[in-house]
């Protein structure tokens, strides 16, 4: 028989729009911790009670780590929350969250935090979702907003019954008997405990001593903790749980199902039949500037999870290519090969040996480690913006009449002149006039005024000047007259970024 069961809630938004700050203040005061201290451990998930009404909370590192376990058609949420921080407005991952929220076609809650900051702006935030086809209940749409203060809990209460009104509308329900089946939300090798496994159960109730298949992975459950690291004997639905007593690492998004030890052999078999294609298959095109990346983690599922992170990264202009990848600590062997393929190093959830530290001093091989999946991929996103050429933009400093030639020195030209508008400065840029043309282009190498060297020459004053005239077609400097009018300005250099 169905009953009605929690609302599964992911928190998707931005980055520094105040997902964690929102996730940690419904923790500490909606989560019913008995023992001293609260929660102990960090599992990916928690419950939450409004109202004698309890609410699951997916605690993601962001939309990324959603992507990857959707990408594997699983529809672990039954409810998103869009955080948009009230004094930014809409950001390129508020957008790509948009972009998972209506393909998943879950149902979701505008969260516009942050109403305590200087700058907020609810109505604009509004303005901006309505342009991006997001129709608000107070715009004349369907989807709920609540304005809310992560930091100071303004608002968050009314943001919990909301979930708890949109959960009632969509009539979650699940069977509370019965075999489990759900989704791993997390996984990992425990040096003390073994593999250990974060699940979430969707439906039915797994008891100790169940035997379990997640993908290739089969466990005979030893021991069941609830999400505040309580011993239990059996989960039900909408409840996330750890889980011991797995032969190997289940992949992060796989669904899991109880079965006997045969069929989850057999099953697990077939798994691995249909097992996707290699890691990192990533598919180069080979006119675009690309980034070498070897990569290292602590188990086969965080390679996975990354793996399916990184193909969100697009850009018409740059790639990258993980060279190399692989489980475990980062070594020096990772390191030579690094130097060899001119790559960066990235590790997740794994230290790096003392003397690899060394080596990459001594390559100059870039070593970054993140325990954080949104933060890795930044970094990914920043290497490759590396390679992008810089948007240049000018900046017009000043006009100089030229009144005197002094002489000429190879592609150097000695002149004087008087500055018209603005300021002459050595270093700056010129281009060269000659009426209404332009003429040539050079440098300014050195600026004196009363035979004194100088760094700048202010509007009105009259100076020398030593300039170097780059070359024209023929490959010999085209010579500056008296009358020209030197154009005088610098190039800024402005960083482009993968977006």
């Amino acid at each position: 028989m169905d009953t009605i069961r929690p609302p599964i809630v992911v928190i998707l938004g931005h980055v520094d729009h105040g997902k964690t700050t929102l996730l940690d203040f419904v923790r500490k005061s909606r989560v019913a911790a008995k023992e001293a201290g609260g929660i102990t451990q960090h599992i990916g998930a928690y419950v939450a009670t409004i109202n004698d009404k309890r609410i699951t909370f997916l605690d993601t590192p962001g939309h990324e780590a959603f992507s990857a376990i959707r990408s594997r058609g699983a529809k672990v949420a039954d409810i998103a929350i869009l955080v948009i921080a009230a004094e930014e407005g809409l950001k390129p991952q508020t957008k790509e969250a948009i972009k998972i929220i209506k393909e998943s076609e879950t149902p979701f809650i505008v969260a516009i935090n942050k109403i305590d900051k200087d700058g907020a702006n609810p109505q604009r935030v509004r303005q901006e979702l309505a342009e991006a086809e997001v129709m608000v209940e107070d715009y004349g749409g369907q989807v709920p907003v609540v304005e809310i203060s992560g930091q100071t809990g303004q608002g968050v209460d009314h943001l919990l019954e909301t979930i708890l009104l949109v959960a009632e509308l969509e009539e979650l329900s699940g069977h509370a008997t019965g075999p489990a089946h759900g989704y791993v939300l997390e996984s990992h090798m425990d040096s003390k405990r073994g593999t250990v496994a974060t699940l979430l159960v969707q439906s039915g109730t797994l008891n100790i001593g169940d035997t379990l298949v997640a993908g290739t992975a089969i466990a005979k459950v030893k021991s069941l903790e609830d999400f505040l690291g309580k011993v239990t004997k059996s989960v039900g639905p909408s409840q996330p749980c750890v889980v011991l007593g797995w032969e190997s690492v289940p992949p992060l998004g796989a669904t899991f199902q109880v079965a006997s030890r045969d069929e989850g052999l057999r099953q697990a078999q077939v798994n691995t039949a249909l097992a996707p294609v290699a890691l990192f298959a990533h598919e180069n095109m080979p006119d675009k500037r690309t980034a070498n990346l070897i990569i290292k983690a602590d188990v086969q599922s965080s390679l996975e999870a990354i793996d399916q992170v990184l193909r969100t990264i697009k850009s018409e202009e740059v790639d990258y290519k993980v060279v190399g990848f692989g489980v475990g600590k980062i070594n020096d062997n990772d390191i030579k090969s690094a130097s060899a393929t001119h790559a960066a190093v990235i590790g997740f959830h794994v230290d790096t040996e003392s003397s690899a530290k060394r080596a990459a001093e001594r390559e100059q091989v870039r070593v970054e480690t993140f325990d954080i999946i949104y933060k890795l991929v930044e970094l990914v996103r920043d290497i490759m913006s590396d390679l992008l050429d810089p948007e240049i933009k000018r900046n017009d400093l000043g006009k100089l009449k030229i009144l005197a030639l002094f002489g000429t020195q190879g592609k150097t030209q000695i002149v004087g002149g008087k500055v018209t508008s603005g300021k002459a400065v050595r270093g700056a840029l010129v281009t060269v006039m000659r009426g209404t043309k332009l003429f040539a282009t050079g440098k300014i190498v050195q600026l004196q005024q009363k035979k004194a060297d100088v760094s700048e020459v202010a509007e009105g004053l009259e100076c020398g000047l030593r300039i170097d005239v780059n070359p024209s077609e023929l490959g010999i400097p085209l010579l500056i007259k008296e009358g020209d009018v030197l154009e005088i300005y610098e190039e800024q250099k402005i960083k482009r970024s993968v977006a």
